[in-house]
């Protein structure tokens, strides 16, 4: 449960390269900022007898929690179309506390696996898209390596249908991806993608977006 600014910070610190700041020389604000860009996801602070947390989210999940609960309100001391104040009295469930600290983190936090499966997201039913064409999506067609790496790793393969995703001669992953030997062509095929000896051709099933299908 967290209902102290130390469950909160800890909570915080359980992200990945995060760290803790107190940038304003007073012990009454304390800060967990992300590594990699210095920006902060979670601010803490006691205000009128309760700890309250400040967190990021976006447009249409800050009225979202706004709606949700009394105790949810626009960002003290901030940017009100981008923060929201979290007044720990009690009147949140935990879940939607940890929650709305997640997707701070997930907002401010700069992570390359997250465009890349946000690219892969975008590869329509049906079409399949070469590793070089995922990491150009996500910002850097030199990472391919790394949308293989991230792919094998993926976290929601139920959301994120990283078998749409070939090598740039069509080839299909090997027996470990995606759940085991012929996987990977199994889900193609259900979409109608033809798959030859362990082969997609791209020149019929490659997505070119900005061209309908």
């Amino acid at each position: 449960m967290i209902t102290t600014r130390d469950q909160a910070l800890k909570y915080g610190l359980s992200f990945p390269d995060t760290y803790k700041d107190a940038p304003f020389h007073d012990d009454n604000w304390q800060l967990v900022r992300c590594k990699g860009n210095k920006k902060a996801f979670l601010w803490t602070y006691e205000k009128d007898g309760f700890i309250n947390l400040n967190v990021k989210a976006d447009r249409e999940r800050i009225i979202f929690w706004r709606e949700a609960y009394h105790s949810v309100t626009p960002g003290y001391h901030q940017n009100k179309e981008h923060w929201n104040t979290i007044i720990l009295d009690g009147s949140i469930p935990d879940k939607d506390i940890r929650q709305m600290i997640a997707e701070s983190y997930d907002l401010v936090s700069y992570s390359p696996s997250k465009k890349i499966y946000e690219s892969v997201k975008m590869i329509p039913y049906g079409r399949v898209a070469t590793y070089a064409q995922v990491a150009q999506l996500a910002g850097d067609r030199k990472m391919a390596r790394a949308v293989g790496n991230a792919l094998h790793k993926n976290p929601d393969p139920a959301n994120i249908p990283c078998y749409r995703v070939v090598n740039s001669k069509g080839e299909l992953a090997g027996a470990f991806a995606f759940g085991g030997a012929n996987v990977q062509a199994k889900l193609l095929e259900a979409e109608g993608v033809e798959v030859n000896d362990g082969k997609v051709d791209l020149g019929k099933y490659q997505w070119k977006p900005g061209i309908s299908t």
